[in-house]
């Protein structure tokens, strides 16, 4: 499935790369494109987790109320998802469909010799055995780049293959060459650069779920109304160990992000870079215009 997608996006980033001659700048357009795509997936989700948000209210009374009768509570649940005109599984579906979309794109950005350039596997095979012959590294994980790194000598290994021109896909971005990953470059001070703003891009997108997330947590200490005896009780936030478990996020998922970060090409960590400020963005302006579009109501 994952590979249907990705040579379906392959015409899209073969066609900006194209244009602009540069996979650096095709990445970039691409990843606007994708999220242009899929914002009305993202605004969709971004309303049904306020909506949610707001029903968890409803549904502390309703387990609060019949917290004695769980079949009473469970029936009063499912009407209160229909009387919102909610399914309980709205917010997984759009998750996952974008998830599937995401990971289809990791794939083409790991693999563009056969997703964006349709270089049967057959004669990608042939390149890596020549490379693997003369004695050459090829990665396991990434063997697609290093087939564009050692592209001049596989055009004179190959003098009259037609496939292998198209090996020959212009990687130098702004003075950053996009085939290296940092852990074969160590001494290479350029490769740094892109993985460092990814890190702290990533940084900031999780500091900015965990601080939304923390304002829902507070919120949701309230008062609710007793329906055996009729009186206010004070309801306890219970979400204490989830907030811990995010703050601990908060410092893990960085963590993560350089192991990734400096293991992968940089034309990859590039297209993660990228949709992470887009995301950022994203998330600031929907949050706004929905906030808004409530406070209208």
């Amino acid at each position: 499935m994952f590979e249907f997608f990705a040579s379906l996006f392959g015409y899209l980033l073969s066609f900006l790369y194209g244009i602009v001659n540069n996979y650096g700048f095709a990445i970039i357009l691409f990843t606007l494109i994708i999220k242009v795509l899929l914002l009305p997936l993202s605004i969709k989700q971004q309303k049904t987790m306020k909506k949610s948000a707001k029903m968890q209210e409803k549904m502390k009374v309703i387990q609060f109320k019949y917290k004695n009768d769980p079949e009473k509570m469970n029936q009063e649940i499912m009407n209160l998802y229909k009387n919102e005109k909610m399914s309980p599984f709205s917010g997984c579906l759009t998750a996952i469909i974008q998830m599937l979309l995401l990971l289809s794109i990791f794939y083409l950005v790991r693999s563009p010799i056969t997703y964006m350039e349709k270089v049967p596997t057959d004669e990608i095979n042939k390149y890596v055995t020549q490379l693997q012959e003369e004695g050459k590294e090829v990665s396991k994980v990434y063997p697609e780049i290093d087939l564009i790194r050692e592209y001049n000598w596989l055009k004179e290994k190959n003098p009259e293959d037609n496939h292998v021109e198209k090996l020959n896909v212009q990687m130098n971005f702004l003075g950053l060459d996009l085939s290296k990953i940092p852990q074969q470059n160590i001494t290479d001070y350029t490769v740094y650069i892109i993985p460092i703003l990814y890190i702290l891009s990533s940084f900031i997108s999780i500091r900015m779920t965990t601080a939304m997330q923390q304002k829902q947590n507070e919120k949701k200490k309230e008062t609710v109304i007793d329906g055996e005896t009729g009186k206010e009780v004070k309801e306890e936030n219970e979400m204490d160990a989830v907030m811990q478990t995010n703050k601990m996020m908060s410092w893990m998922m960085p963590i993560m992000s350089i192991s990734i970060a400096f293991v992968a090409p940089l034309g990859l960590a590039l297209y993660w870079l990228i949709n992470n400020i887009l995301m950022i963005l994203e998330r600031l302006i929907l949050d706004k215009a929905i906030k808004q579009e409530d406070e209208e109501e």
